[in-house]
Order: structure tokens, then C-alpha cells, then sequence
């Protein structure tokens, strides 16, 4: 059937009308239609589509829910990383972040935007010109959830970006939240029909948007408030934060309304004990206020710090407080044998979330609280997240109760305990299941062997059933006993078996890392890596050389030196060797580490012949700095396969760009000559 232009022109016309109407509602709070009379509209277009449906486009306002159910969710990989905050929760805190701020920058004033830190789901979203093509959640920064069917439920986002001049690839970065009005309407209704109710907007939020069926997401009060940009190719954004902000709300997106532009940090603590006042009477639940230096090129030049920026901060909200009383105490054994004593509490709720549990840390902050079964105490989350018994209420203490002291044996596996100043340690290693069961979760970590499928119940299996006894027995454990697991069968088993094979191939540090050695974390295995370049001149160091490596003092030192002269850990390790875990080792010179030192290298995109980890770890043996982002300083960029933003920046910039070939002869001659 042939579509007249009349017909066609009315589509065009009702679909922008809408889009308007939603623009009103959600991103400028001025609804300019009754809901009757927007339903109508709906409606008007819903009849001219299913009467003409070759004319529905994907942005079409009707095609917000219309998606099958899926089955699991895909894996994103974003292409700029969603980086995490550091907190500051003192304003002392505060201001040594602006101090070091005015140090680097070489400045004593500093501009910042000071905005709510949202207590929701992060969420990118991605659009093509113009067009919503892809939405993830943050997941661990680099990888996330491709949860596009169910955000496209969401009316505060847009289908289709207003207006005109927006970049041709754009990511917006920010916040699902659930309304606090939606929220308690939510949960009215949850329990009308006999549900669990959520404990908070934020889970309500999280759980809403990883349903498989995006008719269920739909039916949910969501809302979005974007907060910030990811990578953006083919167009100009403004060179401030504030700037860019209002860029966003002008194609279509909600942004927090109580931003303030702050001069200095004077007015960013001013903006945050104004906060903290009408906390109570905001719409949407926060943890925090954010302060971010608003020129970007102070925060280019800022850079970051591990996984977070050096230019911004969030300033976390005191914690809630609430009374319960202590039914038990219980002991945890850790991965490293550290026994930690845990409160069990009357389910209470703090800040919004069911506390039953809560850290008491060791004997001696027992002793100092004089914390005891039976006790009324106040709870509440440090930071918003960790539960912790702040004191106990002692004119509400029953009669008879017992002080608190620490079993002198290991409650898991009945071996001595010992005392190291305020640490209490069991001495069973890995005979103790319970560090078994803490180490094999470690060593399967992401960023550790990252060995996808093996999390917490399949390693509480493999220990609790005796299957293996040490790290190592993971690689030779036959499929049929991996089959035989509880819900686990032949396909599970060959999922499990594909990634244990996958996980041979990693990096020094990543290894080092995943051994489990006492504070030493993923920045210290690293550094030992490139330090030390091979495993047997590791194993062979003593204290004296250790301590020169960077960051590593007489205790590090301590533990790593008796780590490697355990024989029980040097048979795991050559056992797991045995096992076919590999890593390109490099035989780090002192005089070699000069060689590329003061030159800054990019890595972007895929590198097939040794991945980037071993890239960046063979440039920094050489002294390079690898950076994660281009600027006028950068001295090469290294391109692999299907690389993005950071390649065109580097053109435009006219910086040095080497393909991989390019590259594996420049790191040939470079090693060579070292």
C-alpha cells in the first residue's frame, strides 16, 4: 500500500510533538500537556502505525517496549573505562584534594562544579547520529552489561537525540535512579500483591534494570539524570564540565537541576552543608555531593591515579544511624588466615538497606566498645556501604552476658592461632578450607587468573567435596568431576574447561597477584614484575632487595620473602607451572629501565600478538610510562586492531602513532640495544 505524503507528514508531526512533550516533562520539569491529553497523542500514533507498519522507525515513542525476553544479558566493552571516585569524608579530606589539585596544576585558585552524587546504577549510553544504539552498565569499568532493551523503556532517555550539532558518535554517562515517590508506590504495590518489597531506591533501580524481560522494566518508576561524557567522535563539545552539562540537556537528557559552579573549595563545602540540609526533601536518594575541576584541560592535565580521576572527588554524606542488638558473634576466617569476629544484629534498617551483619574487626575493638552478645548497640554504614557497630547502649545490657574473647584455635579447621599486634592468625594455611575456599576465589578474580564461571558456590563445592587441595589442582581436575558438580553438566563443564585454558596465558603480574602474598596487591605485583622481570629472580631476592623496590617496605618485604621460602607454596607454584601457566617473562636490566624513560606511550585497540598488558608491561620494563589517555605530551600511541578515539586524537594532535608491526619492531630494536 502506497503512503501519502499527508499521512507521512502527520507522522513526522506527532512524533516530534511527543518527543517535545517528553523533553518537557523530563528534562526541564515543565510538563506542558495533562496526561489524558498526551495519551491521546500516544494513542493518534500507535493507530497509524499498526495501520501502516513499515513507517515504525527504532526511535519511534512507540517502540519503547516491544523487545523478547532474553535469555542473559551480552558483555560491552566500553570504549572509554567507567572510572570510580576516590571519597573524601572529612572536609580536611577535602582539602588536601584541592591542595593537590593547586599543586599540579601549579595554581592556588581552581574552578570545580560541585553536583549530588545519585545513589543508582551507572549506566553509558550510546548514540550513532543521534540515534540510542547501545546502553551498558558500568559493570568493572571496562566491561559492563548490554542492557539496551531495558533502558529504552525508560522515558527520561531519549530514543533519538534533540535538536541539532550533536557529535555523530556520542556516549552519555550517568545515573538510573528510582524516585523516592516512585519508589515507596513501587513497593505499595509489591506488597499488595504479596512480593518482597526492596530495601532502597538504589537496589529497586539495579534489580529493575537487569530484568530479562523489558516488559518488566517498564512497569518500573525508572528515571536518568546524566552526569558526564564517555567517548565522543565527529563534533565539537564545550572545553567545561558546566558547559557540557548544558550541552546534554539541550539534546535531550536530564541533569541534576542543584549544580553549582564553585570558586574555590570554600564554596564547595558551602554547597555541601547545604546539601546535607534538604537531603531529606530531595526526589532522589543521594550518598554524596561530587566536586570535578570544570576546565578540561586542567583535568587532562590532572590525568588520573589507578582507576580513578585526580580531578574530581565525592564527598560522602555522614552515615545513617540505627539501634538493633547483637544475637551472636561469629568468626570469619580470611584468605591470608586473618580471623575476623562479625555481629550478627536483628535485620535493622540503615540508610535504607537491611543490616544483619556487621564487622567488629578484632579483639581489641571488641574490648575498647566492651561489645558483647546480648548488647543493644548503634549501627550504622561507614561510608553508606560497610556496616559497623558504632557503640553499645550499656544501660539497655541484659543481666549475665559474657565479655567476648577470640577461640585460641581456628574455628574452621581447629589449628593454633597466633597474634600479630592486633591481628589474631590461623596457622593452618592451606589446610584450613577456609583460606583454600578464599585464596581459589582470589586467584580466579578478574583481575587476577580471571578465570570466568569459577565464582563462590562452584569453589565452595570444589572444597567442601574435597576435589582439590591446592590452586593448582583446578588445572587438572578431570571434565567428568567438573560435569558432576551441582548444576554445573557437560556444557558447564566445557565452559569452565575453556576458560581455565584461557587463563594460562597471563601476565607476571597478574600472576604475582593472583598467589595471594600478603599485601601484595595488583600496583605492588605489578611493580615487582617490572622490577625483578622473571620469577626466579624474585624467588631468589632477599629482604635488602626487595626493599628497594619501590613501595615495598621491611614488612612487604617480610611477607613476601617468607611466602617464597614456604615449600608447600613453591610446589603449588611449580605445579601450576606444570599446568601450562605461562607468561612472556622479561629479564629486566637497571640500565635497561633508562632506555624509553620520559617517554609516554598510548596504548589503544587490540593487540593480537601479546595482548596490552604485556605490552604495557615490556614498555614500562623499559622505563616507559604508559598513559590512558592522549595529550600534546604523549610520545607514541600504539594502535592495534579496530582502534578508536584515542588513534583519531592522536592524528589531529600529530602525535607518533605505530601500528602493531611498526610496534614490534620498535620494542626489537629498543630491547635489543638495552
Amino acid at each position: 500500500m502506497k503512503i501519502s505524503a499527508t499521512v507521512l507528514q502527520q507522522l513526522e508531526q506527532l512524533r516530534a510533538t511527543i518527543r517535545q512533550h517528553n523533553y518537557a516533562y523530563y528534562v526541564l520539569d515543565d510538563p506542558q500537556l495533562p496526561d489524558n491529553a498526551y495519551d491521546a497523542l500516544m494513542r493518534e500514533l500507535e493507530a497509524i502505525e499498526a495501520k501502516y507498519p513499515e513507517t515504525i522507525t527504532p526511535d519511534s515513542p512507540t517502540q519503547r517496549v516491544g523487545a523478547q525476553p532474553l535469555t542473559a544479558f551480552e558483555q560491552v566493552q566500553h570504549a572509554l573505562p567507567m572510572l570510580s571516585l576516590n571519597n573524601a569524608f572529612t572536609d580536611q579530606e577535602v582539602q588536601e584534594f584541592h591542595q593537590r589539585v593547586c599543586e599540579r596544576l601549579g595554581t592556588e585558585q581552581v574552578e570545580y562544579i560541585a553536583e549530588p552524587k545519585l545513589d543508582g546504577l551507572a549506566i553509558s549510553l550510546r548514540y550513532e547520529q543521534g540515534q540510542l544504539v547501545t546502553a551498558a552498565t558500568r559493570g568493572d569499568g571496562s566491561t559492563g552489561e548490554d542492557v539496551t532493551h531495558n533502558v529504552r523503556t525508560i522515558k527520561a532517555i531519549p530514543l533519538r537525540l534533540q535538536g541539532e550539532n550533536y557529535p555523530e558518535i556520542l556516549e552519555v554517562r550517568g545515573e538510573v535512579i528510582m524516585p523516592k515517590a516512585g519508589f515507596d508506590k513501587f513497593n505499595q504495590q509489591q506488597l499488595a500483591k504479596g512480593e518482597k518489597p526492596f530495601a532502597n531506591p538504589r537496589n529497586a533501580a539495579a534489580g529493575s534494570l537487569r530484568q530479562l524481560d523489558p516488559r518488566a522494566t517498564a512497569s518500573r518508576p525508572l528515571s536518568f539524570i546524566a552526569y558526564g561524557v564517555g567517548l565522543v567522535t565527529g563534533g565539537t563539545l564545550a572545553n567545561k564540565h558546566y558547559d557540557i552539562l548544558q550541552q546534554l540537556q539541550h539534546w535531550g537528557f536530564p541533569i541534576a537541576k542543584d549544580l553549582q559552579l564553585s570558586f574555590g573549595i570554600g564554596d564547595c563545602l558551602n554547597y555541601y552543608r547545604a546539601t546535607l540540609e534538604r537531603r531529606a526533601a530531595l526526589p532522589f536518594d543521594i550518598d554524596g555531593v561530587v566536586y570535578k575541576v570544570n576546565a578540561l584541560a586542567q583535568q587532562e592535565q590532572l590525568g588520573f591515579v589507578s582507576r580513578a580521576p585526580r580531578w574530581a572527588i565525592a564527598h560522602k554524606l555522614p552515615a545513617e544511624e540505627a539501634l538493633t542488638t547483637i544475637q551472636a558473634i561469629e568468626i570469619q576466617v580470611g584468605r591470608t588466615g586473618a580471623l575476623t569476629p562479625v555481629a550478627r544484629l536483628q535485620p535493622v534498617s540503615v540508610g535504607g538497606v537491611i543490616v544483619s551483619n556487621a564487622t567488629l574487626h578484632n579483639q581489641d575493638e571488641i574490648q575498647r566498645k566492651d561489645i558483647r552478645v546480648g548488647d543493644t548497640v548503634v549501627v550504622r554504614r561507614a561510608g553508606d556501604v560497610i556496616p559497623e557497630v558504632l557503640r553499645v547502649l550499656l544501660e539497655k545490657r541484659p543481666a549475665n552476658t559474657e565479655i567476648f574473647a577470640l577461640p585460641p584455635r581456628c574455628p574452621v579447621c581447629d589449628s593454633e592461632v597466633e597474634h600479630e599486634e592486633t591481628i589474631a592468625r590461623c596457622t593452618g594455611g592451606l589446610f584450613c578450607s577456609a583460606q583454600r575456599k578464599q585464596a581459589l576465589q582470589h586467584f580466579a578474580s578478574r583481575r587476577a587468573m580471571d578465570i570466568e564461571g569459577l565464582g563462590e558456590k562452584l569453589v565452595e563445592q570444589l572444597i567442601d567435596g574435597n576435589c582439590i587441595e591446592n590452586l593448582a589442582d583446578i588445572y587438572t581436575l578431570p571434565r567428568e568431576q567438573w560435569a558432576g558438580l551441582e548444576r554445573m553438566g557437560d556444557k558447564s563443564a566445557d565452559r569452565i574447561l575453556r576458560a581455565l585454558e584461557k587463563s594460562k596465558q597471563t601476565s607476571f603480574a597478574r600472576f604475582l597477584y593472583a598467589l595471594g602474598i600478603r599485601e601484595v596487591g595488583e600496583s605492588t605485583a605489578r611493580t615487582l614484575a617490572q622490577h625483578f622481570g622473571s620469577l626466579e629472580k624474585l624467588t631468589a631476592a632477599d629482604t635488602a632487595a626487595l626493599q628497594l623496590v619501590p613501595d615495598v617496605g621491611e614488612v612487604v618485604a617480610q611477607h613476601i620473602y617468607r611466602f617464597f621460602r614456604q615449600p608447600h607454596n613453591r610446589e603449588v607454584i611449580a605445579q601450576l607451572q606444570a599446568a601450562g601457566v605461562q607468561w612472556a617473562e622479561n629479564e629486566v636490566k637497571t640500565e635497561q629501565a633508562q632506555v624509553l624513560a620520559g617517554k609516554t606511550f598510548v596504548l589503544t585497540g587490540t593487540l593480537n600478538s601479546m595482548g596490552r598488558d604485556a605490552a604495557k608491561a615490556r614498555l614500562e620494563a623499559l622505563g616507559a610510562k604508559v598513559s590512558g589517555s592522549v595529550s600534546k605530551k604523549t610520545d607514541y600511541v600504539v594502535a592495534g586492531a579496530e582502534a578508536g578515539s584515542k588513534l583519531e586524537k592522536a592524528e589531529s594532535l600529530g602525535v607518533k602513532v605505530l601500528d602493531e608491526a611498526a610496534f614490534l619492531v620498535f620494542l626489537s630494536e629498543v630491547e635489543h640495544v638495552s
